[in-house]
């Protein structure tokens, strides 16, 4: 039985194609809607499963074709990010068989294909699947920079996220590692190279141009809608930058920024010292922004693809608050007002300050100097 599956979205398509594969269908997919209609001529499937929202064509102009112009009855099953309800219409009066809204659990998708066309009459060895599997509606690239992080990797952490949660694409950037870090990654991705890549910095450049190499990289990136960055200790668990891109992902923020503030039922875990300095930091750095951030320097954020080119292509100044940067660049670009209004700010449940962090109390201190820096460094500068 063959299923031809069509999404501009690369990272939907993939985990569909290897489960369906692993069930015994013949699959195929493609990216290009037009080119999605020329596979269905020459592949002759038994079921399409298709999404609407394409670049090139509609999905609902290639249903069209399937029924007016190809007079064909194969099975259509449309899977569709878009709520709009006028599609959903449309598609069924066009003669689609069925339609599911993402994101929807991976499992359900396979129940329906075997309720349209059937389970393939092929003696396959029994295997076990994860339920929690869910097909998202949006692409999200994750920039992961890595100093001699060999022994502190978290690589079942990492393998663990990028198995159950569809839609990532996770890039590691290796920092000029002093140790064998890169070798570490380079393994870690072997068997999941669609999921995962790492991009080298043969010289070490510190997190803020780390940062920003892996952005541009991401940013190439067709199938991505949005790109942020965590730290690769993971003290913001893969839970809360789930939050952050539920967050932008509903809204018309531009940025979703994590924000390590002490609430009641938060694990958020700092040590003394370390808390005055970021309040001190803080302060300075709300007044220079003029922007009422709680905290600017929380390692995990995600932004629109639209704005990536114009924060991240040129070079930051300082090496440790490119975040304030960051802001300051939106500021620069699109006013105080409007900068406000596509940034959010928002509340971790967990974030630990994990030991071994290359941060030292000595570089928080020089992070004031470095503030001067950005201050003088931005005045009257357009971006």
């Amino acid at each position: 039985m063959k299923v031809l599956v069509i999404d501009d979205q690369e990272l939907v398509l993939l985990p569909i194609e290897k489960r369906l594969t692993a069930m015994g269908y013949n699959v195929k997919v493609e990216t290009n809607g037009i080119e999605g209609k020329k596979l269905f001529d020459s592949f002759n499937p038994d079921l399409v499963i298709i999404d609407i929202n394409m670049p090139e064509i509609s999905g609902l102009d290639i249903v069209e074709y399937i029924r007016e112009e190809a007079r064909s009855a194969t099975p259509i099953m449309v899977l569709s990010g878009s709520v709009d309800d006028n599609n959903i219409i449309k598609g069924f009066e066009l003669g689609i068989n069925d339609y599911m809204k993402k994101p929807l659990s991976l499992n359900e998708i396979c129940a329906r294909t075997k309720h349209l066309i059937g389970a393939p009459q092929i003696n396959k060895k029994e295997v076990t699947y994860s339920n929690r599997v869910i097909i998202q509606k949006r692409g999200v690239g994750v920039v992961i920079p890595c100093y001699n992080e060999e022994e502190r990797l978290l690589k079942e952490e990492f393998l663990s996220f990028i198995d159950e949660y569809t839609g990532y694409y996770l890039c590691f950037v290796n920092d000029g590692s002093t140790d064998k870090t890169l070798e570490a990654l380079e393994r870690l991705k072997v068997g999941r190279e669609d999921y995962i890549t790492v991009y080298n910095c043969e010289q070490n450049g510190g997190k803020a141009e780390a940062v920003r190499q892996g952005m541009l990289y991401l940013s190439e990136n067709k199938s991505l809608d949005y790109i942020g960055f965590l730290d690769a200790d993971l003290s913001t668990d893969f839970n809360d930058f789930e939050d952050l891109v539920a967050s932008i992902e509903g809204s018309d923020f531009k940025i979703v920024s994590g924000s390590r503030i002490q609430r009641m039922g938060a694990n958020i875990a700092k040590d003394s010292a370390r808390a005055i300095i970021s309040m001190t930091i803080n302060f300075i750095i709300r007044k220079i922004l003029s922007m009422d951030f709680k905290d600017t320097q929380c390692g995990a954020k995600i932004f629109d693809k639209d704005v990536v080119q114009l924060l991240f292509g040129k070079k930051f100044m300082t090496k440790w608050l490119f975040d304030v940067e960051i802001f300051m660049r939106m500021r620069k670009k699109f006013t105080l007002a409007k900068a406000k209004q596509m940034i959010s700010e928002m509340p971790l449940k967990r974030w630990v300050h994990v030991d071994g962090s290359k941060l030292s109390m000595k570089d928080s201190i020089k992070i004031v100097f470095q503030l001067g820096q950005i201050f003088f460094g931005y005045r009257g500068k357009t971006v």
